[in-house]
Order: structure tokens, then C-alpha cells, then sequence
């Protein structure tokens, strides 16, 4: 059977390891993003560099979205010339972005009605060494005929796949996964800083702690670059945290779940945003405790 070609839009930290992932799997693959300078790599490791998003809707039978944020996603695929002006029945838009989940199933509708295309919201997570190595965790959002459709596409990204449900249902499985994740940065860097303030060598809490009750891919990445003050070159951005983080508290005042814990830890991280580590990495989170 003929491999559908693929078009990929948003080409960063994530986008760029994914693209080279489904080329290496014998993909064709078409990129496009805003800033068209991300994509000269890309054109070097084989992929076609489309001149806009109608030149790659054009070619392709499925369009991959991975971009920063909601908004972002609904101006690539709902502006004039984007990809619901140009995209047509039998095609359909794979989401890995994280984007609201209320937001996602209007879009999905939206789309259908414009152009005839599909929607499957499939978040990731796993980070830029997850998306590297092939080793994503997706959360699937859509009908089932679609995902089960996608499948052999996700299959080169990730070590997982679940189908969770209707549209927006992996956004809001990605929400929670990222409920987990914010509190638990919080909470390393409060216990980085009181270990530190004991007199505990907090470069150790790794070794001690493994395989314990307190274990995780957070713990184990967090710790080492917060009692290092290792802060450089982050693989992902406090920013896009707590936007996460309030998605998770809007979609639980839309559920009238109540979410405590998860609106603390967006509070203490829109204060460190707010005093210019946006673009950091969240393991500076730890700073905002050291005397």
C-alpha cells in the first residue's frame, strides 16, 4: 500500500526531531513554518520545504500540527489561506500540539464544515528526547475509523498510542498528564532548596531516591539540573507550563472539578514568569527559593 504523504507544520524543539523521525521512516514529507528559516535542516535531511500552507495542503494527505499554543493553532488552520481555505475531504489534521480541549472539538467541527477534513488531537509527551528517540506517549483524540487510520503515522514517534476517546479527549488526558508534571516541579524545587538549606548535598537526591515511592522522569531530570544550577539550554520552556497548567484549571471550572493543587503551582510559576524566566527552563524554579 502507498504511504500517505505527509505535511508537517511547526518546525521547533519538537516539530524538528518528529519531522526527521517520519523521514527516516521512509515518509514523504512536506514542511512549512512560520519562520522559514527552521525548515533548511530539514530540506537538508530530505524533506520538500513548501512555499506556504496552501502549497503544502496541496500535496498531502495528512497535515501534522505541532505549534505553541491554541491560538496558534487556530490562526494556522482558520486564517485566510490556512489550512481549512485549501484542505479537502479525505484528508485529515493530526494535532500534537497541546491546546485547549473545549477549544479543539469546536475546531474539529469548524474544520469538517469548511473543507470535509478530520481532526485527531494527539498530544505527546516525552519531551525533545522523546520525540528523538521514538519514544513519545500519544494521547489520541478522534472517531475511531481515524485514529486507527493514523496509527502507522504515530508509530515512528512514539512508544505508545492510546485512543482515549471522542476529539478533545487527548487534550484533556494531556491536561492532566501535565497536572502531574507542573505540581510535581513545584514541589522539587521546594525540596531541592530545603535539602540544600539542611546542609544535604542535593546533587545525591537522584541516587537516594531511586526506584522509591518518589521516583519519576520529572524527579530524575529536574533535580540534578536544580542542585547543579544547570540552566542553559533548556529542552523545554516554563512558559509553556503554565499554559498548560491554566488550561488544566479552565477545563476544570468548565468539569466543576476542583483543582487546588494545580492552581497553586500555576500561581507560584506565573510569579516567576512574571520576573523574566518565560523562556527558561523550569528547573530555575528552584531559585525562587534560594536565599
Amino acid at each position: 500500500m502507498t504511504q500517505p504523504r505527509l505535511g508537517f507544520i511547526g518546525i521547533g524543539l519538537m516539530g524538528d526531531p518528529m519531522t526527521r523521525r517520519l523521514l527516516d521512516a521512509g515518509f514523504m514529507v512536506t514542511v512549512w513554518n512560520r519562520t522559514a528559516e527552521k525548515c533548511t535542516p530539514l530540506r537538508e535531511a530530505g524533506a520538500t520545504v513548501a512555499n506556504s500552507i496552501a502549497e503544502l495542503v496541496a500535496g498531502v494527505d495528512v497535515v501534522l500540527l505541532c505549534l505553541a499554543n491554541t491560538a496558534v493553532v487556530e490562526e494556522v488552520v482558520f486564517r485566510e489561506g490556512g489550512v481549512a481555505a485549501h484542505g479537502r475531504a479525505g484528508q485529515r489534521l493530526i494535532d500534537l500540539s497541546s491546546s485547549d480541549p473545549a477549544a479543539t472539538r469546536l475546531f474539529a467541527e469548524r474544520l469538517e464544515e469548511e473543507c470535509g477534513m478530520r481532526w485527531v488531537d494527539a498530544p505527546v509527551s516525552g519531551g525533545v528526547a522523546g520525540a528523538e528517540a521514538g519514544s513519545l506517549a500519544i494521547m489520541c483524540g478522534g472517531a475511531e475509523v481515524d485514529v486507527e487510520a493514523v496509527r502507522p503515522l504515530l508509530a515512528p514517534l512514539s512508544a505508545r498510542v492510546t485512543h482515549m476517546g471522542p476529539v478533545g479527549a487527548g487534550q484533556v488526558t494531556k491536561v492532566c498528564n501535565q497536572m502531574i508534571v507542573g505540581c510535581q516541579a513545584a514541589v522539587i524545587a521546594e525540596m531541592v532548596a530545603l535539602a540544600e538549606a539542611s546542609g544535604v548535598d542535593a546533587s545525591r537526591l537522584t541516587e537516594a531516591l531511586a526506584g522509591g515511592f518518589a521516583d519519576s522522569k520529572p524527579f530524575q531530570i529536574l533535580t540534578p539540573r536544580m542542585a547543579a544550577r544547570e540552566f542553559d539550554n533548556p529542552a523545554w520552556h516554563l512558559r509553556t507550563l503554565l499554559k498548560d497548567l491554566d488550561m488544566a484549571v479552565a477545563q476544570s471550572q468548565r468539569a466543576g472539578s476542583g483543582t487546588p493543587m494545580t492552581g497553586l503551582a500555576a500561581q507560584l510559576m506565573r510569579t516567576h514568569v512574571d520576573h523574566g524566566h518565560a523562556e527558561h527552563d523550569p528547573a530555575t524554579l528552584v531559585e525562587a527559593y534560594r536565599r
